[in-house]
């Protein structure tokens, strides 16, 4: 019996630090800027690294380093990094026996473009990830499982979103949901039965007002909606500005902690995985399941890369500050 296992993608992230570029202010551009260089220049790149990524991966690691047995389902392309993907998760003490490998297409990449103060901006090649088929998906030998986490979905995987989570209700495994924004496109009515089926619900809040279609400032409103359409827990992550969380009864929210931010890649996946973890491990006390999730988070971000700094105990607990108001 697996404690959990993550369903998502299993992406190659290439980390490049450019020596010249400009950031220029335009509402040509969804974020108000964008990054520019000379259009046919050949630009230097002060440092490159390799490392992994994705929310399946990621979430799998958090949660084998807090000592849960734990597998991961996804696909990588027959290449040296699906190769170096199966490797590593192996190294974490995730079972890879449920990762499926294609020659159709290579391993998903990212080109992550570092060193812009601000933010980072993510190239996104989506390639293997999108090709796992429900079909694919061993059901007989995951029934067993107390826990789904269920990453971003792309491609066919996100498809059969619904067909994983009927299967984890009437399997009695509990599920939690990160949705993507293919899986937050899905039609109204389908969206709407699935996510009554979710006991944790994580999105940022971009996706909490693209879900609800409130402004992410208005929490009071957006909560109320995610509390009629998730019966379980609903969790909207604020980046640098914290976490708020609600159980239907009560509001919970609490602020980050402060570090040297080293990479936000990989953030979220640590504060799900850290949530989750002390969740599970604290029978469902909310307020210490922030405070792990948070800790993991600033850990996280305090290293360059997805899986490093991810903690391996509830340390830093104490340091999370969480407030709690009933909801009236």
């Amino acid at each position: 019996m697996y404690d959990i296992i993550t369903f998502g993608s299993a992406i190659q992230d290439i980390y490049i630090k450019p020596e010249k570029f400009k950031i220029l202010g335009s509402t040509k551009f969804i974020t108000g800027k964008g990054v520019c260089f000379g259009l046919g220049s050949k630009v230097d790149v002060e440092e490159m690294h390799f490392s992994s990524g994705g929310g399946g991966t990621n979430t799998a690691a958090g949660f084998a380093k807090q000592g849960f047995l734990t597998a991961f389902c996804g696909a990588v392309g027959l290449d040296v990094s699906g190769t170096a993907l199966i490797d590593e998760l192996s190294k974490f003490n995730v079972d890879i026996r449920f990762v499926k490998r294609f020659s159709e297409r290579a391993t998903s990449h990212s080109v992550v473009l570092s060193g812009l103060k601000e933010d980072r901006t993510i190239f996104v090649y989506r390639g293997a990830s999108e090709l796992l088929h429900k079909d694919m998906i061993p059901w007989q030998d995951i029934r067993e499982t107390r826990w789904f986490y269920l990453a971003p979905l792309a491609g066919d995987l996100c498809n059969n979103f619904e067909a994983i989570v009927d299967f984890a209700k009437e399997n009695n495994i509990k599920t939690v949901a990160n949705p993507g924004h293919s899986q937050l496109s899905l039609p109204k009515a389908l969206l709407k039965k699935i996510l009554a089926k979710i006991d944790i619900l994580i999105l940022n809040q971009e996706e909490a007002s693209f879900l609800t279609k409130i402004p992410f400032k208005k929490e009071k409103q957006i909560f109320e909606k995610l509390d009629k359409l998730c019966p379980g827990i609903a969790i909207m992550t604020k980046g640098k500005d914290g976490v708020v969380v609600s159980d239907g009864e009560f509001i919970y929210s609490a602020k980050t902690l402060k570090t040297q931010v080293a990479d936000t890649v990989g953030a979220g996946d640590a504060f799900a995985s850290g949530f989750v973890s002390a969740f599970i491990k604290e029978n469902g006390n909310i307020e210490k399941a922030i405070q792990l999730g948070i800790a993991n988070s600033t850990s996280c971000l305090s290293q360059t890369g997805a899986k490093n700094g991810l903690l391996t105990s509830l340390q830093e607990f104490e340091k999370v500050k969480v407030e709690k108001e009933e909801i009236k």
